[in-house]
C-alpha cells in the first residue's frame, strides 16, 4: 500500500485546513475548511474539487471553526455523500456554524445583487442554509479516547487539543500488509493554562506529524488577563459608562463570561447587569452543559445561580427586539456582543450608538486583523464607518491580552517535545509564511525534527508499499 497526502489548504496560510489522504483504493479528507482573509484566498472556495467529491470516502475533522468546516456545505451540494466523522461537541457546534454561515452567504449574495458591486450578473451564495443543513446527516460523533475505523486499514482517536469546545488532536493508524503506521494531526492546539477547557494532550509517538504554526513566531506576554480586564471595566466605572466587549460566540465570549463571573466574586469589579447579545453565542454557551465531560468547568450541571453561563446579573437576549433596547442603556452594565472584530453582527448597533459618549469603553478582548473595523478602532481612528454613516469615536478603547485560544510558540514546542520519539517528517501547516518558518526551524534546531512546510496543491509520498 502506497500512502500519499495533497495539501488542498492550510498550507502558506492559517485558513482553508484540507489535506487529501490517498490510500490507492481509499481517499478521505482530514478538515474541510474556508478560506478567509485576503480576495485571492477567499477566491479558492469557488474552486472546483481536485477530485469528484462523489469518489472521496470520508471526511475526519479536528474542530468545528470555520476554517476547519466551513467547505462542508459545498463539498455536500457538489456530490460528497460520506460519512463525516468529529467529536459529539464539534457535531453540534458545526450544526450552529454552518446554518449561520449559510445564512451569510445568501445575504452576501443578495447585498451583492442588490448594490451590484459583484463582476456576476447574478451573484450566487457559496451555499445556502439549505445546502448547510444537508450536511447534517452525514455527521458521525464520536467519542474522545476510543479507537474507530473508518476502513478495514484505517483507525482513527481523538484526543484533547483545548483550543474551543470539543476540538481535538487526530491520531491516525494505518495497517498496511508490512508494516503499521501513524499520523498525528494536531489540529489548532489551544493554552496549557486555560481555565475551562483541558490541555491539549501530548502523544508519545508518530511516524508523520502535522502541526499547526498560527503563533509560531510568537510568545504570549506573561499577563493575566482577568487583571487587564479588571482594569479596563473599572475605568470605564469610575466614569459611570457603559462597556461593550466585542467577542467572538465560540470560545471567547465564554471565556469572558468565566473571568467577568471571578472578577465580581472576588469583588474586584463592581456586581453590575450583564447581557450576552448574541444568539449564537447563547447556543454554544449552552452545549457546556450538554458535554461537561470535554471541559473543566464546575457547576454547569445544576441549576443554581452559581455558575458563569447562569447567574442574576446575566441576562440572556435572543430577540432582536431585546437587542435595541440597548442602544438607550446608560450607566454602569456590561454588553457582550458578536463579531469580535466588529465586522458585522448586533455589536455593530452597540457601538453605532454608543461610541460617541465619552465615557463609555470598548475592550477588544482578541487579536484585530488588518482592515477590521476592529483594528481600525484599536489603532485610534477618530471616525469609524457603521450603516453607510461616519460615527465619532468618543469612548475610550481599551485591548485585553492573554485571551488567545492558539497555543504560543513555547507551548507548541511543550506539545512536540511530548513525542518520545521524533517523527519521521513534520508538516508544518495553518501558519503564514513567517511564523511557519520559524517554528520549522526552531523544531529543526532544538528537537532535529525534520520539517517541511508544504506548498498549496503540494503532493507528498508518505509511504510506499507499507
Amino acid at each position: 500500500m502506497d500512502v500519499t497526502v495533497k495539501f488542498l489548504g492550510g498550507a502558506g496560510t492559517v485558513t482553508g485546513s484540507r489535506y487529501l489522504l490517498d490510500l490507492g483504493d481509499f481517499e478521505f479528507l482530514v478538515d474541510c475548511g474556508l478560506f478567509q482573509g485576503r480576495k485571492e484566498l477567499r477566491r479558492r472556495n469557488w474552486d472546483k474539487f481536485p477530485m469528484p467529491p462523489t469518489d472521496m470516502e470520508a471526511i475526519v475533522l479536528t474542530h468545528a471553526h470555520m476554517d476547519h468546516i466551513g467547505c462542508l456545505p459545498k463539498l455536500v451540494k457538489d456530490g460528497f455523500r460520506g460519512p463525516i466523522y468529529c467529536t459529539a461537541a464539534t457535531a453540534e457546534l458545526a450544526k450552529i456554524l454552518l446554518l449561520d454561515s449559510g445564512k451569510l452567504q445568501e445575504e452576501e449574495a443578495e447585498f451583492a445583487k442588490k448594490k451590484g458591486y459583484s463582476s456576476h450578473e447574478n451573484p450566487a451564495p457559496l451555499y445556502t442554509v439549505e445546502d448547510a443543513e444537508a450536511v447534517f446527516p452525514l455527521l458521525v460523533p464520536k467519542d474522545f479516547k476510543k479507537p474507530f475505523s473508518i476502513h478495514s486499514s484505517v483507525e482513527v482517536t481523538y484526543y484533547h487539543a483545548g483550543h474551543i469546545l470539543g476540538a481535538a488532536i487526530v491520531k491516525i493508524v494505518i495497517k498496511g500488509d508490512k508494516q503499521t503506521k501513524k499520523l498525528v494531526f494536531s489540529g489548532d492546539l489551544g493554552r496549557y493554562h486555560d481555565p475551562i477547557l483541558y490541555p491539549p494532550t501530548l502523544i508519545p509517538e508518530a511516524d508523520v506529524v502535522w502541526i499547526e504554526s498560527t503563533y509560531g513566531d510568537r510568545i504570549s506576554t506573561p499577563v493575566k488577563p482577568e487583571e487587564e480586564l479588571a482594569r479596563a471595566i473599572n475605568d470605564v466605572f469610575d466614569r459611570d459608562g457603559l462597556v461593550i466587549i466585542p467577542a467572538f460566540a465560540v470560545g471567547r465570549t465564554q471565556l469572558v463570561m468565566y473571568y467577568l463571573y471571578q472578577l465580581v466574586k472576588k469583588g474586584k469589579i463592581p456586581d453590575v447587569p450583564i447581557y450576552l447579545d448574541s444568539p449564537m453565542a447563547i447556543n454554544v454557551s449552552t452545549l457546556y452543559k450538554d458535554f461537561h465531560q470535554d471541559h473543566q468547568l464546575i457547576g454547569v450541571l445544576d441549576d443554581t445561580d452559581q455558575h458563569p453561563f447562569q447567574h442574576s446579573q446575566l441576562h440572556y437576549f435572543r430577540k432582536q427586539e431585546q437587542s435595541r433596547t440597548l442602544n438607550e442603556l446608560k450607566g454602569k452594565a456590561i454588553i457582550i456582543s458578536a463579531s469580535g472584530m466588529a465586522t458585522g453582527g448586533r455589536v455593530l448597533h452597540h457601538l453605532f450608538h454608543h461610541l460617541p459618549n465619552e465615557k463609555n469603553g470598548v475592550v477588544f478582548v482578541g487579536y484585530q486583523a488588518e482592515g477590521t473595523r476592529g483594528r481600525r478602532l484599536v489603532d485610534g481612528e477618530p471616525e469609524v464607518r457603521i450603516y453607510g454613516q461616519e460615527v465619532p469615536v468618543k469612548a475610550k478603547i481599551y485591548s485585553v491580552e492573554g485571551l488567545s485560544a492558539h497555543a504560543d510558540q513555547n507551548e507548541l514546542m511543550e506539545w512536540a517535545e511530548g513525542f518520545g520519539e521524533k517523527p519521521k517528517l513534520a508538516f508544518i501547516v495553518h501558519g503564514e509564511e513567517r511564523s511557519a518558518g520559524v517554528l520549522a526551524q526552531k523544531l529543526k534546531d532544538e528537537l532535529g525534527w525534520n520539517t517541511i512546510i508544504p506548498n498549496y496543491l503540494e503532493s507528498f509520498m508518505l509511504f510506499e508499499g507499507i
